[in-house]
């Protein structure tokens, strides 16, 4: 018998592969071409708004500093729970100190330096560092959280929920380094380069561990070492773009510096207290999560005496 005559010649079928090969080609043309101007506007502007472009380089220097933090996953297989918690506990009290000292100390300077008194220089600090815990707090209500997937067991039982909660950590460390960048840029929007040079520097080295416990906790969890340490790195690029997004907004309207400084305090607050140190002393290790507080509090403090 003859064989049945296929829907599509071979010539036809060879010639739409060839037409969706060639849509792909220009679609990433085109699009590569849209990101080539983006970039070049954007660098211009940066250009044209120093402070722009000095925060854009202390958002991508803490991002670095994820990236360092990853790479003795690269060598080793395991670090120790103990280990992490301590690290936790640092980044804890650098953050802490930053938020004192280069945050809300800076902006009730600032209030009282455009005018308002003790009083109403306390109470707008007061005002913003509530408004940056309660933004953090509505994105985290409005996120999946732990205690809603607790007791599922899913397909794989107890390796669900660890992939779960593994899950959840990342993405809250990835969170969290949002108002980080935000509080780089409005410290660099300040008019003062010392003081936004150090909170920079403290926000850097306390992420360090962040992109270490990052990085093993997904390993831990079962990743290849390659993800974990990509994912562990891509962690830390929101930085930038809030270093960015602050300073761009508070260079439009010194007004808004007191209001940036207290809300970015408030979010830092917000992190500490709600995960990192809730994470730290979770395992047992709580005297040396809180000895790596204790530390990170005293370094940044030094940091932001000595360059501020």
């Amino acid at each position: 018998m003859d064989k049945p005559e296929t829907m599509w010649p071979s010539g036809s079928k060879d010639h739409l592969h060839l037409l969706r090969l060639l849509r792909k080609l220009l679609g990433g043309g085109i699009a590569l071409l849209g990101a080539g101007v983006l970039a070049s506007d954007f660098w211009h502007y940066c250009l044209a708004h120093p402070v722009v472009l000095n925060a854009l380089i202390g958002g991508s220097v803490a991002a670095l500093a994820t990236v360092l933090g990853t790479l003795p996953v690269v060598f080793s297989h395991k670090l120790s729970e103990r280990t992490q918690d301590t690290l936790f506990g640092f980044g804890a009290g650098v953050m802490l100190a930053a938020s004192a000292f280069s945050l809300i100390i800076p902006g009730l300077a600032a209030a009282r330096a455009a005018g308002a008194s003790s009083w109403a220089a306390g109470g707008m600090l007061g005002a913003s560092i509530l408004l940056g815990g309660a933004v953090l707090l509505a994105m985290e209500r409005l996120l999946p959280h732990e205690h809603f997937i607790k007791g599922v067991e899913g397909p794989q039982g107890p390796r669900s929920r660890v992939l779960r909660r593994t899950w959840l950590f990342v993405f809250a460390i990835t969170l969290h380094n949002l108002p980080e960048g935000l509080a780089i840029g409005v410290g660099y929007a300040a008019t003062d380069p010392l003081r936004a040079t150090a909170l920079a520097t403290g926000i850097a080295i306390q992420d360090v561990p962040e992109g270490l416990v990052v990085a093993v906790a997904l390993l831990a969890a079962g990743y290849k070492r390659r993800f974990a340490v990509l994912l562990g790195m891509a962690s830390g690029l929101v930085e930038p773009l809030g270093a960015v997004l602050g300073a761009a907004a508070i260079s439009q309207s010194a007004s808004l510096l007191p209001w940036g400084l207290g809300f970015a305090a408030g979010a830092m607050l917000f992190v500490i207290s709600h995960e990192i140190i809730p994470e730290s002393h979770r395992k047992g290790h709580e005297a040396w999560a809180t000895g790596g507080l204790m530390l990170g509090f005293v370094l940044m403090m030094l940091l932001d005496t000595v360059l501020g």
